[in-house]
């Protein structure tokens, strides 16, 4: 079974536009460590670590798409709604570069062109969409379950977008761009769905349990009553 997610390879983009992206990658990955200390605290800096680690589990276990196609788990929604975009985007940083050197997942020369899609590109359009429709998701339950589920789809074709522009300036193969785009558009958005239902159990596990810890919603004290969920900041 072939495995289609964001982890590109080496070799599959040409030098030039991989430093250029690894510039991009370090760039972006420095702006959101700076941004990032502001919200660390005593309460964030171990949920952060819970993440990136469930994320890395994540990303290591791959669920049928179609047949003879597999995909997994991006996490950038996950570890938005969770920690924050750029809390989020640091952690997921780390799990790419854990990833390369351990177990040559993406290659060293395409890490820049990775971290961007995943970590950069994918955590920042998920959030936004979050964010956007986050007084929907501190409204109930299953507004929760659906903004969560619309930003991990979202975020992940966000990321597939990303690779398809870096291999129209710079793919190495013969494969035409509107073939490549059709089929990573059209498999990530089924990835998607996976990515979104994984997201959406998971955030409202976590909502369920202590939605003080949930990024989104405040990470104030929720009262539950009717499957409503009403924050401080909602009031």
């Amino acid at each position: 079974m072939d495995t289609l997610a964001l982890h590109v390879s080496d070799g599959l983009v040409d030098v030039p536009t991989s430093l250029v992206f690894g510039v991009v990658a370090v760039v972006g990955l420095v702006v959101a460590l700076l941004m990032s200390r502001r919200a660390l605290d005593e309460r964030l800096v171990p949920l952060a670590g819970l993440v990136a680690a469930f994320v890395f589990a994540l990303q290591m276990i791959n669920f049928p798409v179609l047949p003879g196609v597999s995909g997994h788990v991006l996490g950038g929604a996950l570890a938005a709604v969770l920690v924050g975009p750029w809390v989020g985007a640091v952690g997921l940083g780390v799990v790419l570069l854990v990833q390369a050197l351990l177990f040559a997942d993406g290659g060293l020369s395409a890490l820049g062109i990775n971290i961007t899609n995943i970590a950069l590109l994918g955590t920042a359009a998920a959030y936004l969409v979050a964010l956007g429709l986050r007084r929907y998701a501190r409204a109930s339950r299953t507004g929760l379950l659906v903004v969560t589920f619309a930003a991990a789809w979202v975020g992940t074709v966000a990321a597939a977008g990303g690779f398809v522009v870096q291999y129209a300036l710079g793919g190495e193969g013969d494969v035409p761009i509107g073939g490549l785009a059709a089929a990573m558009f059209g498999v990530h958005a089924l990835i998607g769905i996976g990515e979104g239902v994984i997201t959406a159990v998971t955030v409202a596990a976590v909502a369920a349990a202590r939605p003080e810890l949930v990024h989104l919603l405040g990470r104030r004290p929720v009262t539950t009553e009717n499957d409503t969920l009403t924050t401080e900041a909602g009031r």
